[in-house]
């Protein structure tokens, strides 16, 4: 959502004229105070901003009010003569009027209606298909298993018709079910030859409805060039009706033998069209300067940051399971870090005149839809990225409990735990994590090669809910936590070695996409690309010993074509540690082939 000059200067005089009146007693006081920590979290995480929702006009407010403390510490603005930084990004997806399908069986053709009795999986690529039917079951090659939906037919630019879920509906912790999401059937449907898939729902007990498969954005990005849709049951069970065949006895066969009962449906054709419109808006990151008095070190750079958007309304990563929408207002998560960093810029901005190096604060929106705030700014930074010598993140600091306090990237650089353990004289019983990479923030920048360190206080019960509100921050022990990130900033800024870089080899429990095979990808969730672009691969990784890199999209591994990351997920499926599988990337414009030996995690 992008909005017109009038509408931001409005809301900027709304949102100066509240700022000014409520706060104006704090900026004399240049220390970091439990007070002054509540205030900031209170508007923060006020109800009027409804949840700081990426691309919002409330994420704007909270964006303009966050400028505003940057502009009154007299830090200078980092994006020309603007404090914030405009990024795209995709907010949803919606459908055009070029999805359209029919069926053409025994001279006769059907029409279905979009929305009512079909729909367009939000994963299809935009594509034109018209071809004969073929029934291929429930969708599955799984030669572990010793079964192949796919075995003696030919599905060549077919169109494949396959039921959802598997062959074991009734048994938990199912072989098959690893095989039965619907990315995963589309995927393995594409790589047997197939032009387009179609989903039914399959045969259930008391079953009262029909539902088609909803239609919502996961940000996995789309099979390109691949046509999917998910359709009545009703309407498949006439066309195989046609041709003398019971299709749920069919289905009650497979489930009882295990045995593939597939068939290619002579009588009947379909022509699909699929289009699915990526919908773009614009959200912002904000950016105050410091600059050092040091006339060479003040071109190495510290960054201070943290995200400032939240869920909104709710939506895709709640935890909320209730009926009507709620204000998810994210005070922990992350008013809290914000604050961080207001606090430290203040602070920090009173006594300017003794540091020797500059510092940049940052606060990122898309945080919550993954890093993409953060990966935009390391992509498109205001200086030079090698003058960067160090990230600090805040995210989830304002519930300390029982003085645990957990610092990421304790590895990424050689003095970072003397340094941590030197300056805990707040009783912090500190737990320390070397990696780099992580679920915030910092991992764009580390992706960088840049040093990072986050700073956590822990999940808890109100972690993606509506109660994660403004009451339950601890504000005396976030004071603590920031005057000791303060602390040991000041001492990387008055030391006079820049912190040396180390890559941290990543332990290989707790993957974001855990499996048997590894190979050492940090996903780039910023990206919008056709394949899987990553950020970075981790030390001692498959992946960097062949010779990716961040940066890298991968196309194509062990010969199935990489669409998006869920493909590159299903790919490594097929594969077992030790195996040696070739690679292809893009790098620019080059296609690169590396050979990578896998590992087990």
């Amino acid at each position: 959502m992008n909005y017109n000059s009038s509408k931001k200067i409005l809301l900027l005089i709304l949102i100066l004229f509240t700022h000014a009146s409520a706060y104006s007693q704090t900026i004399s006081n240049p220390e970091i105070t439990a007070e002054e920590i509540k205030d900031h979290i209170s508007f923060l995480a006020s109800d009027k901003l409804k949840g700081r929702d990426s691309g919002t006009q409330e994420l704007f407010a909270a964006a303009v009010y966050i400028s505003d403390e940057f502009k009154n510490y007299g830090l200078e603005p980092l994006f020309g003569d603007n404090y914030l930084q405009e990024f795209p990004f995709i907010k949803t997806i919606e459908l055009t009027d070029k999805n359209n399908l029919s069926f053409t069986s025994n001279g006769k053709e059907v029409t279905p209606k979009l929305n009512e009795d079909y729909i367009t999986v939000p994963f299809s690529g935009n594509a034109e298909v018209s071809s004969q039917l073929v029934f291929a079951g429930f969708g599955i090659s799984a030669s572990e298993l010793e079964y192949d939906d796919y075995n003696g037919i030919d599905v060549k630019d077919k169109i494949v018709i396959v039921f959802r879920n598997t062959p074991e509906p009734n048994v938990a912790h199912s072989g098959f079910d690893a095989h039965s999401p619907l990315r995963k059937k589309a995927s393995v449907a594409r790589d047997k030859g197939a032009a387009g898939i179609i989903f039914i729902n399959p045969y259930v007990e008391n079953k009262t409805s029909d539902d088609l498969v909803e239609f919502s954005f996961d940000r996995g990005g789309s099979i390109s060039g691949f046509a999917a849709v998910s359709i009545k049951q009703s309407f498949i069970e006439q066309f195989v009706q046609s041709e003398g065949i019971n299709l749920k006895e069919v289905y009650d066969k497979i489930i009882e033998t295990k045995k593939t009962s597939s068939f290619e449906l002579k009588n009947t054709s379909a022509i699909i069209s699929t289009e699915v419109k990526e919908v773009e808006a614009i959200s912002w990151n904000v950016g105050g300067y410091i600059e050092g008095t040091d006339p060479e070190l003040k071109n190495e750079v510290i960054i201070i940051g943290a995200h400032f958007d939240h869920l909104g309304m709710g939506g895709e990563g709640s935890l909320y399971r209730g009926d009507e929408p709620q204000i998810h207002n994210g005070a922990d998560d992350n008013a809290s870090g914000t604050t961080g960093v207001i606090e430290l810029a203040e602070k920090f901005a009173a006594k300017k005149d003794k540091l020797k190096r500059s510092i940049a604060f940052f606060t990122f929106s898309g945080e919550e839809l993954g890093l993409l705030g953060s990966n935009y700014l390391v992509n498109n930074l205001p200086f030079p990225v090698e003058d960067a010598i160090t990230m600090v993140n805040m995210d989830m600091i304002g519930r300390l409990k029982d003085s645990s306090l957990i610092i990421y990237g304790t590895g990424t650089s050689s003095n970072w735990k003397d340094i941590l353990n030197n300056h805990n004289k707040y009783g912090f019983k500190l737990t320390f994590n070397d990696e780099g990479f992580g679920p915030s923030d910092h991992s764009s920048f580390y992706g960088a090669k840049i040093p990072v360190l986050f700073f956590f206080t822990g999940t808890h019960e109100d972690y993606h809910k509506p109660s994660d509100d403004t009451e339950k921050i601890n504000f005396a022990a976030q004071e603590n936590i920031l005057n000791y990130v303060y602390n040991i900033v000041a001492d990387i800024d008055q030391n006079p070695e820049r912190p040396d870089y180390l890559l941290v080899e990543k332990k290989q429990t707790g993957q974001m996409f855990a499996r048997k095979v590894y190979v050492g990808t940090v996903p780039d969730f910023a990206s919008n690309v056709d394949g899987y672009k990553i950020s970075g691969v981790s030390e001692g990784s498959p992946a960097q010993l062949a010779g990716l890199q961040g940066g890298d999209i991968i196309i194509s591994f062990g010969g199935k074509k990489i669409s998006n990351i869920y493909d590159f997920t299903y790919a490594l499926g097929d594969f077992v540690p030790g195996d040696e599988v070739d690679v292809i990337v893009k790098r620019g414009e080059e296609e690169i082939t590396y050979k990578i030996k896998l590992a087990s995690k």
